[in-house]
């Protein structure tokens, strides 16, 4: 039970402080890798043509920021944090080009603007938070590897750290710019607009991760498929604004209620999905009986109403989603079946089959 909660409390950070803030994180740190390799390169090529006046040496930071960056990447999957991981790995760099900067002449160094590259990168993974310390860490190092460095010529020569500092801020300011712009689209298509919770669309993305990160840290996954009782005499009954009401108390109660690691969908009409890392069937089991019983004993919506859960758990190392999702969806009917409003467990022999498979 302590390594699930260490595991389901770890999820959000001041970095993502929502979990579609963390979604986010991921989806652009796997779009930007291929164009921050790119951006290496090009500065790598820019470092050679320049070795006859700079030295040859300046491409050992350049190749100390592609190591931080490869094994930060590896260790990505295993990370109940990996937004940590990444901003670490931007600061990282931004330290190994400072170093170059002082190396090469500190205030003098034509390097210095370099400093505002990664910069740009920050607004595309991290909200407003990560910027404002991003601008903050850069900015002392660029005070360093200038006044620092050379006081004397810095104090003499103001643009050689004011306009490097210039271009830090106007970076900044066009990269929350393109985050919030970025943010919106992306919340359109991830978000359900009814219940504010996470659709089908994010979830595909998170079940790729997950899969990886079952393999690495082997530990098991939980699918807990949930579905209203009843939902369509509620429409005809009541009305489909009170239909809609009950939606969206039920999706609050169940974020609510869930940690920060456990991560719920809605999939359309009044049926829910929710992944419970790290978690056992005892576990699992567990989290739908408080949720059943959450909804069972107090109105949702000013209605009585009752939801069935169905739940499958995957074997330790291993996630095949789609599998366990059927599972978890017959467990779900067979609760129906049995007069509703209850939790029904998949059978270890219907997992046996599934790891068979």
């Amino acid at each position: 039970m302590f390594k699930y909660l260490m595991v389901s409390e770890a999820g959000t950070s001041w970095l993502c402080p929502t979990e579609g803030d963390r979604e986010r994180a991921l989806d652009m740190e796997s779009r930007l890798r291929p164009w921050r390799s790119a951006t290496l390169l090009t500065i790598a090529a820019a470092l050679v043509i320049g070795g006859p006046w700079v030295g040859w040496w300046t491409l050992v930071p350049l190749a100390v920021v592609a190591v931080v960056f490869a094994l930060t990447q590896r260790q990505l999957e295993s990370s109940p944090r990996t937004e940590h991981r990444m901003f670490l790995a931007w600061f990282l760099s931004e330290v190994a080009i400072a170093a170059g900067v002082a190396l090469s002449g500190g205030p003098r160094s034509a390097a210095v603007g370099w400093l505002a590259l990664p910069i740009v990168t920050l607004g595309a993974r991290f909200g407003k938070q990560g910027v404002t310390a991003g601008v903050a860490l850069t900015s002392v190092l660029l005070l360093a590897v200038t006044i620092g460095v050379h006081p004397d010529y810095a104090i003499q020569h103001p643009p050689s750290f004011v306009f490097p500092f210039a271009l830090l801020v106007g970076a900044a300011l066009l990269s929350v710019a393109l985050m919030e712009s970025d943010r919106h689209y992306r919340s359109a298509s991830v978000i359900d607009p009814l219940t504010s919770m996470l659709n089908r669309n994010a979830l595909r993305s998170r079940v790729s991760e997950l899969s990886h990160q079952a393999v690495v840290i082997r530990q098991p996954i939980a699918v807990l498929v949930a579905d209203v009782d009843a939902f369509k005499q509620i429409n005809d009954e009541h009305g489909h604004d009170a239909g809609d009401a009950v939606l969206r108390d039920l999706a609050y109660r169940i974020r609510k209620r869930l940690r920060a690691f456990d991560l719920a969908y809605r999939l359309g009409g009044e049926e829910f999905v929710i992944l419970l890392p790290g978690a056992d069937a005892e576990q699992a089991v567990g989290v739908a009986e408080e949720l059943r019983s959450m909804v069972a004993d107090e109105p949702v919506g000013g209605l009585e109403v009752t939801m069935s859960f169905g739940v499958a758990v995957s074997d330790p190392g291993s996630f095949d989603y789609d599998s366990l999702f059927r599972i978890a969806d017959r467990a779900l009917y067979a609760a129906k079946r049995q007069g509703r409003n209850q939790v029904t467990l998949a059978g270890p022999d219907e997992v046996a089959e599934l790891a068979a498979a």
